[in-house]
């Protein structure tokens, strides 16, 4: 749930000619279509799906494929409409002045039907092009504004729509994951849980953190480790597949040939990346664990160190979240592992301090925790400071029902 950004060096989106043919296929291809090319496109990333994928995905040839779209982007651009489109349908049906959990609750409901290609909106929709993009966040701005109106009416004073976008960062975190969980049940726990975000104080969680000792940003000193470090920010600006090797070497001087002396490839680039946000976000938790007294405090500890990593590494965490499905099945795999271990610790102390959840249960607001740090970053646009950090604790610590 969360405005797209950043560059879109990909063409216009070309008119959709109608098809003749139409009448011989069922009503609803055109919507089949979009919903799977939505699901490939959040697992896979824009730049490795193929369309043959979806139309296996349909049931359907490449070339039926392309006469309803006709070509790559031009499907993607409509993925991208469908979701958003449908939010702002449901809220348009919520009457004015509507109590703040309609509202949150007709969001959640679209969100949730929409969960399998959910991730196009976080991450791929910088693949759009200018145009395409300011139009889609033009409309988000639209939900973000209704549903700020809403958060300001019950929780006043106004926050600059910080609240709304992290109660929206909740609700969005479920297209995210793959936590195998009841549709109804997921609803209910996440409108729950950016209902309470948009009800949170400043800084009510800090009164439990001990401070936070994050491990010091490595510093390069081989040209393996100064390759590393200037991809890191051009894969976050950029997006992975937009970066070549000529702007990565030309940031450390480097012949584009020269690079492979150091590395077999730019993917190989990206996973050393990805194991370096890893490994700094696995000493920060191990540090701040270590003189917890509860499980509550644990929860909270957790919250603030995820926070303080968030803003003092946002390039590379942006990069590990946004193109680890882009690796390759064999450098992927441990990151994944890494993964399900940070989680694995959340949710082992989030259903001590909460002994009602069960373990999906715990795992959903979890992930509704980091949706919160996300969307509620962007806002303060990581303009770090222990004011901002203290108050997106808060949130996330919200977020999780404690």
């Amino acid at each position: 749930m969360t405005e797209p950004h950043g560059p879109a060096p990909v063409p216009a989106r070309p008119a959709v000619t109608a098809d003749p043919t139409t009448a011989a296929r069922p009503r609803n291809r055109r919507q089949l279509i979009v919903e799977a090319a939505g699901r490939v496109f959040s697992d896979r990333g824009y730049h490795r799906a193929s369309m043959e994928e979806i139309a296996a995905g349909v049931g359907i040839t490449a070339a039926a494929l392309y006469r309803h779209f006709p070509n790559k982007y031009a499907l993607f651009a409509e993925c991208a409409d469908v979701m958003a489109q449908g939010l702002v349908a449901a809220l348009d049906e919520v009457p004015p002045g509507a109590p703040l959990a309609d509202v949150l609750a007709a969001v959640t409901r679209v969100t949730v039907a929409y969960r399998a290609a959910g991730g196009v909106y976080r991450w791929e929709a910088r693949y759009l092009n200018r145009e395409d993009r300011r139009r889609l966040r033009g409309t988000f701005a639209r939900i973000v504004g209704r549903v700020d109106e809403a958060v300001r009416r019950e929780h006043p004073p106004a926050d600059e729509r910080l609240r709304a976008v992290a109660a929206l960062g909740a609700i969005g975190s479920v297209t995210m994951h793959r936590t195998s969980i009841a549709a109804r049940r997921a609803e209910s726990l996440l409108t729950a849980s950016a209902l309470r975000v948009a009800a949170a104080g400043p800084g009510a969680a800090r009164q439990d953190a001990h401070p936070v000792e994050l491990p010091a940003q490595p510093v390069p000193r081989t040209r393996r480790a100064e390759i590393l470090a200037a991809a890191i920010p051009l894969f976050a600006r950029d997006g992975f597949a937009n970066v070549t090797n000529g702007q990565i070497a030309r940031e450390v001087g480097l012949a584009p040939s020269a690079l492979y002396r150091h590395y077999p490839g730019k993917v190989d680039i990206l996973a050393a990346a990805c194991l370096q946000a890893a490994g700094l976000l696995a000493q920060g938790v191990e540090r701040s664990l270590h003189r917890v007294a509860g499980p509550h405090e644990a929860v909270v500890a957790l919250a603030a160190t995820y926070v303080a990593y968030s803003f003092e590494y946002t390039a590379l965490n942006s990069v590990a979240e946004a193109e680890l499905a882009g690796l390759p099945a064999d450098l992927r795999r441990p990151l994944v592992l890494a993964q399900r271990e940070h989680i694995a610790v959340w949710e082992q102390q989030l259903r001590l301090a909460r002994p009602e959840l069960d373990p999906r249960q715990a795992r959903v607001l979890v992930h509704a925790g980091f949706g919160v740090v996300v969307e509620a970053g962007r806002r303060l646009r990581w303009q770090d400071g222990p004011g901002h950090r203290d108050t997106v604790t808060a949130l996330v610590v919200a977020a999780l029902g404690l």
